[in-house]
């Protein structure tokens, strides 16, 4: 996994390997074979708020990132995410980001029923007071953060940060048509593949056929079953799940 995956640190692979592979081992056990040329960068983990902690099931934060293509055109990618269950719940890239495209994208994102109350977001000028008054109708409250307070928004300052490390660093964007295609993978594989350590660890969306293995039996994979990783974005990463063995 760390030569497939050079990315990847030790917590992320004893992450994937107890929530795909019902393997239970300790990240200093893993870090104990890593590869000595891919060493695991050590985590500058924020404090959450009291707020951010009480709150997270009816939170949504929003933010932009820039991305610059293989012609050198900007673009940019404009990411929701649910702070209790850190599920990215929208994401769409545009080249020319204006207040009535991103009230736009917010009306995709947010259900009619919805149960969210807050919405945070910065002091881009994009988020303009009519935009806000807009999101209000929507039965939210918008929380602008402070100036120049990053952490203020750190859920989704941290999912934008994950998105350049394990996906946009890699890759070139030819298109519009192909950052998006890049960012719809991604998020997906973001939702449903990959472990996050921050919600014990879990995956926002779990698939339904995750092992459920016996203490006893902790470091082995039953006999009938073999380990398969399947590639995402063209191998940048893999998702490794146990298969039945071909009789």
């Amino acid at each position: 996994m760390a030569l497939n995956n050079p990315s990847w640190g030790e917590e992320r692979i004893a992450n994937e390997l107890l929530l795909k592979l019902g393997i239970r081992v300790s990240p200093r056990t893993v870090r104990k074979y890593l590869p000595k040329s891919t060493p695991g960068k050590p985590r500058n983990d924020q404090h959450w708020s009291a707020f951010v902690r009480n709150h997270a099931a009816a939170i949504l934060s929003c933010d932009f990132c820039v991305v610059v293509t293989a012609t050198f055109r900007l673009l940019y990618v404009f990411v929701v995410i649910e702070h209790q269950t850190r599920r990215i719940v929208h994401c769409n890239v545009t080249a020319h980001p204006t207040a009535a495209w991103t009230l736009q994208q917010l009306r995709e994102a947010i259900p009619s029923d919805h149960g969210y109350r807050f919405l945070i977001h910065d002091r881009d000028g994009i988020f303009s007071p009519q935009l806000d008054q807009s999101i209000t109708h929507m039965g939210l409250r918008v929380l602008r953060t402070p100036y120049r307070s990053p952490t203020a928004n750190s859920h989704c300052e941290r999912v934008i940060g994950t998105l350049r490390r394990e996906c946009l660093d890699f890759l070139i964007p030819l298109t519009e048509g192909h950052l998006r295609s890049i960012a719809t993978n991604w998020v997906a594989h973001y939702n449903k593949g990959r472990p996050h350590s921050s919600i014990g660890p879990g995956i926002p969306e779990p698939p339904s056929d995750l092992p459920v293995m016996p203490q006893r039996h902790r470091h082995h994979i039953p006999s009938h079953l073999k380990v398969v990783g399947l590639p995402v974005l063209g191998g940048l990463h893999h998702d490794y799940r146990l298969v039945a063995k071909a009789a």
